[in-house]
């Protein structure tokens, strides 16, 4: 009874239309469902399991006999110098470890950036790589990019420049509830060009559409309705979709870049990349909101009407807090702008991304000159750890070549032939690459595995690098379907304005969409690009 008090006092003091409500550090933490709770139980003993006997006990016949000439060359290089039987030997330590990581990272059942220090020590203890390789991928530069993006995104934080943005797009073109779905439609397209960190585009919107569900009568648990499913889902698929649009939308879009790259002798440009995905972006967000208004999310007339009075006088009242813009927030926007230049134009001058956006951030941390301090800085130090071990575990595969041997092997036992078709390895690893968003928790690690595989295959079927692994990385960002597939889905899945359910029907039919309108590409805008020789299916 006295905990029935406390909850009905607490109630009636909640104010739904204050934003400062709905930062993430008092969203309320989901508990573990039954099935959450037993993966976690069985991660480490079968982790453990895995790694011993893939590792040491069961002897695959392809790691056994591995044929030098169809290695790449980093793999021959290992192979010549430690060996047969050693590289079979490595082989098989480092596809323990794989399996064992996983495990682990699917079931959390240990903290990731810990499953992530275990496997980098496993990988130095079992003598898979030497101790100075694997503790330099901490260096990476996709790496510092994170570090350095996390320092710019701070800065339009903490100057209030994102907010400002967000709030002034909405007052101004969100008249009605199809405008406002729309205003954010926009909104995570200008924060995907500026902004690096899906989780932090995430932070920037959450309170404000969470006040704007409030006022159409979404306060979530039993007080759900359409409007807030919808305003919540379909922020949840731009954030992740307009960081496909960009090569610094994400750690793993430039990771992939940085395989292809190492595996062409080249490099994939920032404005090849958004010459290549942008029209496909925007595509992918009009059809989300069609969709989730038309079919999956229909608001019906009274969920079109504003339920609290003066609710959008609320969100005036905190554009108003802001007061003028600011000469630090001018100085921001000026910094951000420039980035984005010097991004859009790396094919002219060649300087790299990561360079780029150190030079931002010290100009940004500079006394007196910049805009934000160091203790306004906000980087998940966890979330770098936990990138680092996936870096590390791409390091370990590249040097022992697990996945050409694998690709190989694979394709060996099914008795596929040299001449199989282009539009069949190109159905499949798309196909496969979308698929996987729905098992692994980090696009680092899908990129990681998954790109690759496809440069293992290309090579194996004597195919442009480029057609087959730049259409896989292009599907990294389709992680909205479950909650544990990202962290902006697990983050917004705190909101309790939608159910697995909601969340599966609308994701997966948008994964679907976007794996078919990736092959449409295939046929005739990557085509057109030179990324698809002749089209996935020939026909144009």
């Amino acid at each position: 009874m006295a905990d029935q008090i406390v909850n009905t006092e607490r109630s009636e003091q909640f104010d739904l239309l204050d934003m400062h409500n709905y930062r993430i550090e008092k969203l309320p933490k989901r508990s573990k469902g039954k099935f959450e709770k037993w993966l976690t139980i069985i991660g480490p003993p079968l982790a453990i399991v895995s790694f011993v006997l893939f590792a040491f006990i069961i002897k695959l016949p392809f790691l056994q006999n591995i044929d030098p000439a169809r290695l790449t060359e980093e793999g021959r290089k290992v192979f010549d110098k430690i060996g047969p039987e050693a590289f079979s030997r490595t082989n098989a330590i480092m596809l323990g470890i794989f399996l064992g990581s996983i495990i682990l990272w699917i079931t959390e059942a240990i903290p990731n950036y810990l499953t992530s220090l275990i496997l980098i020590v496993s990988l130095v203890l079992t003598g898979v790589l030497p101790e100075k390789k694997a503790y330099a991928e901490l260096g990476h530069p996709v790496m510092w990019l994170n570090i350095m993006s996390f320092v710019l995104a701070s800065m339009l934080v903490a100057t209030g420049v994102a907010k400002r943005f967000a709030l002034w797009f909405i007052l101004k073109f969100g008249k009605s509830a199809s405008a406002i779905f729309l205003s954010f439609l926009f909104i995570n397209v200008v924060l995907s060009i500026f902004i690096s960190a899906t989780t932090a585009k995430a932070a920037i919107l959450l309170p404000i559409f969470m006040v704007i569900a409030a006022i159409y009568g979404a306060r979530g648990n039993n007080h759900r309705n359409n409007f807030g499913r919808s305003i919540v889902l379909q922020n949840l698929f731009y954030i992740n979709i307009g960081a496909s649009g960009f090569l610094t939308g994400s750690g793993a879009n430039l990771l992939a870049a940085a395989l292809i790259g190492g595996a062409i002798g080249g490099n994939i440009f920032f404005s090849d990349w958004m010459m290549a995905m942008f029209p496909i972006m925007l595509i992918m967000m009009f059809l989300g909101y069609l969709l989730a208004m038309r079919v999956f999310f229909p608001l019906s007339p009274s969920e079109r009407l504003p339920q609290i009075e003066g609710g959008m006088e609320r969100l005036k009242s905190e554009y108003d807090k802001l007061g003028k813009i600011s000469f630090l927030e001018k100085k921001s926007v000026i910094i951000f702008l420039l980035i984005l230049a010097f991004w859009a134009t790396d094919k002219i001058h060649g300087i790299s991304p990561t360079a780029v956006a150190f030079v931002g951030a010290i100009i940004a941390l500079l006394p007196r000159i910049g805009v934000v301090k160091w203790n306004d800085v906000d980087i998940p130090w966890h979330l770098m750890l936990f990138s680092a071990g996936a870096y590390t575990l791409g390091a370990g595969l590249a040097v022992t070549d697990l996945p050409a041997i694998s690709v190989n092997a694979f394709f060996d036992h099914l008795g596929i032939g040299n001449e199989t078709a282009f539009w069949k390895l190109y159905l499949l690893l798309t196909g496969v690459m979308v698929a996987s968003a729905l098992l692994f928790q980090s696009k680092t690690m899908r990129a990681m595995i998954f790109v690759p595989i496809a440069i293992g295959v290309a090579g194996r079927f004597g195919l442009s690098i480029i057609s087959l692994a730049l259409p896989v990385a292009f599907m990294i960002e389709h992680v909205y379907v479950l909650p544990f597939n990202s962290k902006p889905a697990a983050l917004l899945y705190e909101t309790d304005h939608y159910s697995i359910t909601d969340t599966f029907k609308f994701g997966f039919t948008m994964m679907v969409i976007a794996w078919v309108l990736n092959i449409i590409a295939g046929e005739t805008w990557f085509k057109f690009l030179d990324i698809t020789p002749n089209g996935v299916f020939g026909i144009f």
